[in-house]
């Protein structure tokens, strides 16, 4: 394994992670704050329907850390640790992959890798089962959400892999256009086939009723649903994008390997690359 991209790759991750934690404050936060506010006036008319009716109160849960560290401290964090996890993911397959996947160049390769991490393990799993703001999703079903986007993830790409490996038998055979069409096809047919047999969950409120059916309550504002779903999109995509350039950086400093990796030699990074680092590490 070629430490220069694995730590490339963890720089490429810190750098995503602190320009995609800078987007999702701008756009992705207010949304946030607007769900919060929905949870809380749902929380409110239900203790007014319960007092109104004789019932108890619940009592008021205690929050551990304040929104406010949860929307900076608590959001930077993680954003920080996903961003390093996927840059270093990235890194792995890439160092495993240049050399092994015929005369592809080292700056093509990272723009394959980077979309196909993107698609399977992202867009794909987003589809079946999109992201919610914090204050939408039950209590009741987040173990069981988490769970099943986690297969969604790791089925979207174990089946990616094996597209890959059917592209370049097919290749031989239907040539590069068809071989590479029928595998994508293939792949598409099969993540259909999982979203069929995976269950839907529908955790969008619906508007709080009293007893004789009027309305005390609206739904949860479908146009924050959609902005927020919007906005987590884009801070993936940086992750990916740095990720990408970084890549391209790295190989600069380093000869065509032949077909192992045992290839690499250990050279100095050249300064363009060094720059390059730099730049992706900033934005």
């Amino acid at each position: 394994m070629e430490k220069h991209i694995i730590w490339r790759g963890l720089l490429a991750g810190a750098g995503a992670g602190v320009l995609a934690f800078v987007f999702a404050r701008l756009f992705a936060a207010p949304q946030t704050a607007r769900a919060i506010e929905y949870e809380d006036g749902v929380g409110a008319a239900r203790e007014a329907m319960d007092s109104a009716g004789g019932h108890a109160g619940h009592g008021e849960n205690v929050e551990l850390f304040t929104r406010t560290v949860q929307m900076n401290i608590g959001m930077g964090l993680g954003l920080l640790a996903f961003s390093v996890a996927i840059g270093a993911l990235f890194a792995v397959v890439f160092a495993v992959a240049y050399g092994r996947v015929g005369g592809v160049s080292a700056r093509l390769l990272s723009l394959y890798i980077a979309g196909g991490m993107l698609l399977s393990l992202y867009v794909v799993p987003n589809l079946k089962y999109p992201a919610n703001p914090p204050a939408l999703s039950l209590d009741q079903t987040v173990r069981e959400r988490t769970l099943l986007y986690v297969l969604m993830v790791v089925l979207s790409g174990a089946l990616l892999i094996g597209a890959v490996v059917l592209a370049r038998r097919w290749v031989t055979r239907l040539g590069a256009f068809n071989g590479v069409l029928a595998a994508a096809g293939a792949y598409a047919a099969a993540m259909a086939i999982v979203m069929f047999a995976l269950p839907t969950i529908n955790e969008t409120p619906a508007p709080l009723r009293d007893a004789t059916g009027a309305i005390v309550y609206e739904g949860f504002p479908a146009d924050v649903l959609y902005y927020f779903r919007l906005y987590a999109l884009p801070s993936t995509k940086h992750r990916h994008r740095c990720a990408t350039l970084q890549a391209r950086s790295s190989m600069r400093a380093f000869p065509p390997m032949s077909s192992t990796i045992s290839g690499f030699t250990r050279s100095a990074p050249r300064l363009s690359s060094i720059r390059r680092s730099a730049s992706c590490s900033a934005r």
